[in-house]
Formats: structure tokens, C-alpha cells, sequence
């Protein structure tokens, strides 16, 4: 009896979060008693009913990183049969409100360059950020892993570049700033395009080349776009000019309105970026330069391609701070800092967050040639940001095991929901192919060339 009361004891500490040290049901009942009801005794034939498990609740619906999720009324519930009556049994019923609303945790010291103080080294988050950020980073893996499901069916061809592990990034850095602000990336775009607000479906629909892609199925994974995304750019750092021409769009125009410009350490020793620092630094541009630092440029070490390695600080007369790009705290707040420096007047900044990419650098690319799959294991079980969000707020009573659960299952839900669209849309029609190349349908001659002669297939 003691054996099966223990047993229960432990059963409700995981669930309440609290100590329990009763051994019979009465004083069980009493240190619970906030939680617990009694219900009267079944009868036999009602036994089989009772013995059904509670009906899960529905998973919180998408909302924007920027705004908090309405609070849910919901009752997480659990049923434990006990032994001390004939009959009766212990039912937990634990509202949302049982749950810590809201926690402050320690975050990495960010390193800093040419300023005098950096980002905050504390980050508050409420429970229904913290199911936000698991919902959107979870998300983007399970797309990501769908979309190497995908290539390897050979459904998706060409170019696909995946963003798992990295997934703290996008979450943090969107977190951070309005959705009216500006944001502009290189190839491995899939994780910033669901963020900037589109769809599963149609980004998998854009890699499978069909007609409901988010570009029509003429992009593929390098091209997409968004409002006020700038997409995927094919080449390596043609993006940070750009984004430097979208700032001086937002200080032309005086919307208060900032750009982040992404690039990987791959592309930090171009040319161009340099070039887009000094014009940026000397027009004191609203832009927010980030080195998505995964530690490899296609297949080579960045201790092998770059001769400092310190990328925060290769603006030189430009401020910079290295960040933990595995935490999506450490991101935000970063971020945050980032955006109210150049909203603020002072011009520029940089910087480089520190992350890892579990993938190889394209699906051509299997990852293990130029490092050791225990090197990645040992980021997984250290570092993922997935499960250090979910750790942080299971150890302080935000969100209980069966919740994540509950979220996984709806993620893989919609995911194979949007795989079954992509691979089932149509292709799109030949005489489109030539479709939205200029902003109007006028002809236009190009030494004998017309882009909207009909095209014939002759396969």
C-alpha cells in the first residue's frame, strides 16, 4: 500500500511541481488541497467510463512573436486511481493558473565592442511567450526535417539549404523588433520566411516547385519573400548592400523603421560588406548588421577561412556584440538592445550570433566530411535551443511535459498536412514561367528577345 501511495506522490509532484510527503490519501488530500477533489465511488458498470483518459486540450493557435498570446482557459487534467476506499479515486484537475505566469532567468554576458554597456544579462519571460517560441521553433525543425525527407524523395531538386539548429535566431530576432520593420537574408531563408508570416504549406509548396508556393512555385528555396521580408538571396553576401538600401529607405522616409541584414561568417570576408559597413557608418543607416556565425562556411572552419574570427568586431569603427545564438533569450535581448541603438540616432551595429547548423551546409553537402558526428550530438544534448526553452520552463512550473506533447503532436499534424499540399499542387503552367518578371505586363523588347512569347514543352 505504502509502494502504491508513494507511486502517487510522485505522480502528482511532476504534475503540481510541488513536494509531496504524505503516505495515506487523507493527508495526501490535505497537501493538495488546492488541487485534488474526491469523487464519489463508481459503480461497476460505470468502471469502464471511468478508467477513460481525460480528452487532451486543443494547442494554442499561431500568433505573432511580437504580440502575447491571449491567456488560455483550459484545464490541464490528470486521473490516479487510489487504493484506500472501496471504489473511490483522486482526481487532479490543474488550471493554468496553477502555472508560474511569469519567470526572469540568467542569460549570457554578450561580449561587446566600442560601447559601453551591452544587452541586459536577465530576460523576463511570461508563459505565453515561452509556448510561442517553442511553438515557432518547433515548428521550423519539423518543416526542416520535412523538407530533407523531401530532397532525398527527390520531390525537392536544386538548391535547399535546411535551418535547423539554428532556430533561436530567427525566433529571437523576430521577437525583437516590429513586424512593420525590414528583414533581409541569404539562402537558408526557410526559418525567416514562416517567421515573417507564411505559411507551411506554402514555403514547402516553393521548394517542390508547385503553384501554391509562396512564389509561385518559380523561386525555390533560395528565392521567397514576404512583407517587409527581402527573401533569400543566392549570392554569398549580395544581401548586406541591400539591406544597407532598405535603412536608407527608413531614414529617407522617417518611419522610425530599422533593417536587419543577416549574413553567415561564409560571407563576412566579402568585399561588399564592407563597402555596405562604411556607407551605413557614414549615414549613420537604421541597420542592424548579424553574422549568423554556425561555425562553418560550406565545408570549412571559420578558424581556417577567416583570420579573426571576432566577426562583431570586423565593422571596426562600428559597435558590435557576440551573442549565445543557441538561447532565443540571449537573442532577444540583443536584438531589443540592437534596434533601439539605431532607432535611436546612433547609427549601425553588429552583430554576431554564435549558433550551429545540424545539417550540412547544403543537402549536397553531408556535414560529417569536415567534423565529427559526435561533435554534432554534443551540440544537440548541450546546446539545442528547443529543449533549453523547454527545460527553462518545465524546471520553474511555466508549462507541464503533457503540454509540449500536445504541441509536438499539432506541429507534426500541420506539417504532414502542408508535405501532402506540396507534393499534390500542380506545377505551374508553361505559359506563366515568364510571368511577374517586371512590375507591369507591357512588352518589352530586349534586343529580339520576348519574354512573353508562349512556350511549348517538348518532352
Amino acid at each position: 500500500m505504502k509502494t502504491m501511495l508513494t507511486m502517487i506522490s510522485n505522480a502528482l509532484c511532476r504534475i503540481t511541481g510541488r513536494n509531496v510527503g504524505a503516505q495515506t490519501v487523507s493527508e495526501l488530500l490535505v497537501d493538495l488541497s488546492e488541487y485534488v477533489s474526491v469523487t464519489p465511488a463508481v459503480t461497476p458498470a460505470s468502471a469502464q467510463t471511468r478508467r477513460q483518459p481525460p480528452k487532451p486540450p486543443p494547442p494554442p493557435p499561431p500568433v505573432s512573436l511580437s504580440t502575447p498570446a491571449a491567456p488560455a482557459a483550459q484545464l490541464v487534467s490528470a486521473q490516479t486511481d487510489q487504493l484506500d476506499g472501496p471504489g473511490a479515486r483522486v482526481v487532479v484537475s490543474r488550471s493554468f493558473a496553477d502555472f508560474t505566469s511569469q519567470a526572469t532567468f540568467d542569460i549570457k554576458k554578450c561580449d561587446v565592442h566600442r560601447l559601453e554597456a551591452g544587452p541586459p544579462v536577465e530576460a523576463e519571460l511570461t508563459r505565453d511567450q515561452g509556448l510561442q517560441y517553442y511553438r515557432v521553433m518547433q515548428t521550423v525543425r519539423r518543416m526542416e526535417l520535412k523538407a530533407d525527407q523531401l530532397y532525398k524523395q527527390k520531390i525537392i531538386r536544386g538548391f535547399c539549404h535546411l535551418y535547423d539548429g539554428q532556430e533561436a535566431c530567427a525566433v529571437g530576432i523576430e521577437a525583437a523588433i516590429n513586424p512593420s520593420d525590414h528583414l533581409i537574408t541569404a539562402y537558408r531563408a526557410h526559418g525567416y520566411t514562416y517567421t515573417r508570416g507564411i505559411a507551411i504549406k506554402e514555403i514547402l509548396a516553393e521548394l517542390t516547385g508547385r503553384k501554391g508556393g509562396v512564389a509561385k512555385g518559380k523561386g525555390g528555396s533560395m528565392h521567397m519573400y514576404a512583407p517587409h521580408f527581402y527573401g533569400g538571396n543566392g549570392i554569398v553576401g549580395a544581401q548586406v548592400p541591400l539591406g544597407a538600401g532598405i535603412a536608407l529607405a527608413c531614414k529617407y522616409q522617417g518611419n522610425n523603421q530599422v533593417c536587419v541584414a543577416l549574413y553567415g561568417d561564409g560571407a563576412a570576408n566579402q568585399g561588399q560588406l564592407f563597402e555596405a559597413f562604411n556607407m551605413a557608418a557614414l549615414w549613420k543607416l537604421p541597420c542592424v548588421f548579424i553574422c549568423e556565425n554556425n561555425k562553418y562556411g560550406m565545408g570549412t572552419s571559420v578558424e581556417r577561412a577567416s583570420a579573426s574570427t571576432e566577426y562583431y568586431k570586423r565593422g571596426d569603427y562600428i559597435p558590435g556584440i557576440r551573442v549565445d545564438g543557441m538561447d532565443v533569450l540571449c537573442v532577444r535581448e540583443a536584438t531589443k538592445f540592437a534596434a533601439e541603438h539605431c532607432r535611436s540616432g546612433k547609427g549601425p551595429i553588429i552583430m554576431e550570433l554564435q549558433t550551429y547548423r545540424y545539417h550540412g551546409h547544403s543537402m549536397s553537402d553531408p556535414g560529417v566530411s569536415y567534423r565529427t558526428r559526435d561533435e554534432i550530438q554534443e551540440v544537440r544534448s548541450k546546446s539545442d535551443p528547443i529543449s533549453l526553452l523547454k527545460d527553462r520552463m518545465l524546471s520553474n512550473n511555466m508549462a507541464s511535459v503533457e503540454e509540449f506533447k500536445e504541441i509536438d503532436v499539432s506541429i507534426r499534424k500541420e506539417v504532414e498536412e502542408a508535405a501532402q499540399f506540396a507534393t499534390s499542387d500542380p506545377e505551374p503552367p508553361l505559359d506563366e514561367l515568364c510571368d511577374h518578371l517586371y512590375s507591369n505586363d507591357a512588352p518589352l523588347e530586349v534586343r529580339g528577345t520576348n519574354p512573353w512569347s508562349k512556350l511549348k514543352s517538348v518532352s
